[in-house]
């Protein structure tokens, strides 16, 4: 039986001139019910004040849509590295960076952050998880909210860690604040990483509530890979034309044991053009249009 409790969108801009307003309207127009957005340009720290992002005009679409506030999702940018001790400065930089985003989270009345885990250049991942684990805790006891991490499932490229259920973990387990954490599953990532969903979806699942609960499963990226499994490398591809496939994907959006759970969708762009409409609604339907993308 399929499950019809499905929240289901993908990335969406935050840009001039209707800035939040825009984010809601743009999710609306791809038949999404819920979305994920950065506050900011997800490769700088830099911000523009939340007075000037139009977010009351954008929650009360919200409100008027039905969509639940609830299941949305900020994601934090990519410049934070708080898994590696070695530059003190850059360290400090990326917990003062993980409370402005908890914070701005709180300003657009999501509840959901998610964050790469980071790297731990070369020091070792046991290490780079204790250097995350107290950077978290020096956050959350500073932020000043109840905006909740998602950490996200990493491919394992480079020196990244949380690359498998284990290391989450073992960052959740290091935490004072453990209630204040979760997970981001992607479907891309945990593929390159070596999980098999293509195979054994219900056996990976089953894997992630015995190392880590799927009660802290906060959100899934529903990503198909241009990569066959282990390949550690996080190259994202559209729904049904990567190795994982339209039939895997659209058992992962349907699963039972993830029902109620935030779905996004951050395929590339065709001609620079969002594929979100037409993805959300063969996903959402369970039925795929052969050669969509033509």
């Amino acid at each position: 039986m399929k499950n019809e409790n499905i929240y289901l969108g993908s990335h969406v801009g935050l840009s001039a001139p209707d800035f939040y307003l825009g984010s809601v309207k743009e999710a609306l127009s791809y038949g999404a019910n819920t979305f994920m957005f950065y506050t900011g340009a997800p490769q700088n720290s830099f911000r523009k004040p939340l007075s000037e992002l139009k977010i009351q005009e954008g929650r009360k679409l919200i409100h008027e849509s039905g969509i639940d506030e609830s299941k949305l999702i900020v994601h934090a940018p990519y410049i934070i590295n708080a898994a590696n001790f070695s530059r003190p400065d850059l360290y400090e930089m990326s917990i003062n960076t993980i409370v402005s985003e908890l914070r701005r989270t709180a300003g657009f009345g999501a509840k959901i952050l998610v964050l790469h885990p980071g790297s731990h250049v070369g020091m070792g991942a046991e290490n780079g998880i204790v250097a995350l684990a107290k950077a978290l805790d020096l956050a959350f006891s500073t932020d000043g909210t109840d905006v909740k991490i998602a950490i996200e499932t990493m491919s394992g490229k480079g020196h990244e860690i949380g690359i498998t259920f284990e290391q989450v973990r073992a960052i959740i387990d290091k935490c004072e604040h453990k209630d204040r954490l979760g997970v981001c599953l992607d479907t891309c990532h945990i593929n390159d990483a070596g999980y098999d969903i293509k195979n054994d979806l219900d056996g990976v699942i089953e894997l992630f509530d015995k190392v880590i609960g799927l009660d802290r499963l906060l959100v899934v990226h529903v990503n198909d890979t241009k990569n066959p499994i282990g390949a550690h490398k996080d190259r994202h591809e559209n729904i049904g034309y990567g190795y994982l496939g339209f039939d895997v994907l659209n058992r992962v959006v349907h699963h039972p044991r993830l029902e109620g759970i935030p779905m996004i969708l951050e395929t590339p762009y065709i001609n620079e053009k969002a594929p979100y409409k037409q993805e959300i609604e063969m996903l959402r339907s369970g039925i795929y249009k052969d050669n969509w993308r033509d």
